[in-house]
């Protein structure tokens, strides 16, 4: 086999924390210690001389690499120090600026040089809208007591569509519909590449249907139980933050879907229904149930990450502490806002509230290039395993 190593590619996972794939001599006890590496196809073994030969190709387009929950069983385990699982790491985090679209963001989202321009995105856009709306100012306190946040872009007489809802629709939709879009032009990618490679026959498809109810929502409804993450050993733990965080984001989806609805569809009939939410209020409760979950989550993420640094040796990535940071500035400042607006502190309230706006756009507009993408491609990979096992995968 004639081999031709991406050296550019090489040099790209030592920075991105796969420092010591060449440690590997493929003895293959990360494979027979990896509880989720299948006969017939032993990953990480396979993915790791891969790597060291920089074949590029293989690895962006290997669905193994994303099933990968880098529980570190394999990393533990090896006799060399090789830390396979951090390799994978490196891998994924390549394979979503590969995948990502348009690629000049995808490639500012991959390293810390373009942190600065990735806050000040946002912060610009949402400087700007807050100019735009004519309410750049501080409210008094019996308005903050009020109206809460409800107002921070200003208020008008049309009561068909509340003044602030506009507003933050106007940026956040788009920096959604963006991210969503990059985020289907890179599994449509993955997918197409991951198909050529198995041979499989695009002539023989299921119908939409039959595709969602026998690939896709069997390997939602794995992924949500965090079936394969429960057979990891050496740091099962990790069950306990990444859980409470991806119920605790489910969690709030509901209750921005219900205040949009709320304000913007009942609050036209019944005005009652316009202001902030009381505080037993059932969707409140699950708001503040969701963002202590959400905080505890990221607090048990943050440990464990570093508890790998420390004791495995692990070497700390933009790329994994990115989403961390993200997440916590999420939680922190959203929870931060609503504190002080039962303080009744306006000022303070404001500018906490701003930056709680300028972290959801970043989560929004980023979701593809960090690693929340792999809530989105391990979907796919799960999917696709599923599928190339099928009678419509084994058809040609």
């Amino acid at each position: 086999m004639n081999v031709q190593p991406d050296l550019d590619f090489i040099r790209t996972l030592k920075e991105a924390g796969g420092d010591t794939l060449k440690k590997c001599y493929q003895c293959a006890t990360c494979s027979v210690m990896c509880p989720l590496s299948k006969d017939g196809e032993p990953f990480p073994r396979k993915e790791m001389i891969w790597a060291q030969w920089g074949m590029k190709d293989r690895l962006v387009n290997d669905p193994d690499v994303f099933l990968c929950h880098q529980c570190g069983d394999c990393t533990a385990n090896c006799p060399r120090g090789a830390k396979p699982g951090d390799v994978l790491s490196a891998i994924r985090s390549y394979a979503y600026t590969f995948y990502g679209w348009p690629q000049p963001l995808a490639k500012l989202a991959s390293s810390a040089k373009g942190l600065p321009m990735l806050i000040g995105i946002p912060v610009v856009v949402i400087l700007i809208m807050w100019l735009l709306s004519g309410a750049m100012h501080i409210p008094t306190q019996q308005e903050f007591a009020s109206h809460g946040y409800q107002q921070f872009f200003g208020h008008w007489d049309f009561k068909w569509y509340a003044k602030n809802i506009f507003f933050i629709v106007a940026f956040m939709v788009p920096s959604l519909g963006l991210g969503l879009f990059s985020a289907y032009m890179g599994i449509k990618k993955m997918w197409n590449t991951m198909s050529d490679n198995a041979g499989l026959n695009s002539d023989f498809r299921p119908s939409i249907v039959q595709f969602g109810k026998d690939f896709v929502w069997p390997s939602l409804v794995e992924i949500v139980k965090h079936d394969r993450f429960n057979e990891c050993g050496t740091h099962l733990d990790r069950v306990r933050g990444h859980l409470p965080l991806m119920l605790s984001f489910i969690g709030l989806f509901i209750v921005t879907c219900w205040s949009l609805f709320k304000n913007d569809v009942l609050g036209v009939i019944w005005p009652s229904f316009h202001g902030p939410m009381s505080l037993m209020d059932p969707f409140k409760l699950l708001a503040n149930v969701s963002a202590v979950a959400l905080l505890f989550g990221i607090a048990v993420l943050w440990n464990n990450r570093k508890k790998a640094e420390e004791e495995l040796d692990a070497q700390a990535t933009f790329y994994d502490w990115f989403l961390i940071w993200e997440i916590t500035a999420v939680g922190v400042t959203g929870l931060g806002a609503e504190l002080l607006r039962w303080a009744g502190m306006p000022t303070l309230g404001y500018v906490v509230y701003f930056f709680h706006l300028v972290s959801i756009m970043m989560l929004f507009l980023y979701l593809p290039y960090t690693k929340l993408a792999h809530l989105l491609y391990r979907t796919t990979a799960y999917t696709f395993e599923k599928y190339k096992e099928s009678a419509f995968g084994k058809s040609e």
